[in-house]
């Protein structure tokens, strides 16, 4: 049976931007880059970047913005079981993550199975 299964998250992302806008803009588009690489290479299913925030703001010019971004991303898998499929699922998701070298990723919610 296939199940999708998905989790909310927060990452840290740190570049330059000229203002609060412009560094939550640059980060949210990066993201939603690396995560639509994910699934263009078939390791995430979809994925949304639902907000950003300043976490850190620059203390003298030229110092970056760390961003904070809230995102959810699922997988499909394949199991007999929805806790089967939870736990393959959140497997995927964290190596998917990892591949995408997302810095200070954690997870809001716990896995959220529906069978597809």
């Amino acid at each position: 049976m296939e199940f999708a299964v998905s989790r909310d998250g927060t990452t840290l992302i740190t570049l330059h931007g000229g203002s609060d806008t412009t560094a939550r803009d640059d980060a949210t588009a990066e993201l939603d880059d690396a995560l639509g690489a994910l699934a263009t290479d078939g390791k995430i299913t979809e994925w949304a970047v639902r907000d950003a925030e300043v976490y850190e703001h620059p203390t003298a010019p030229f110092d970056p913005y760390t961003i904070t971004l809230t995102f959810s991303v699922t997988v499909t898998v394949e199991a007999d079981e929805a806790d089967v499929a939870a736990d393959r699922g959140t497997r995927r998701i964290d190596d998917a993550l990892e591949r995408a070298e997302l810095d200070s990723v954690s997870y809001t919610s716990s896995p959220e199975t529906t069978a597809a």
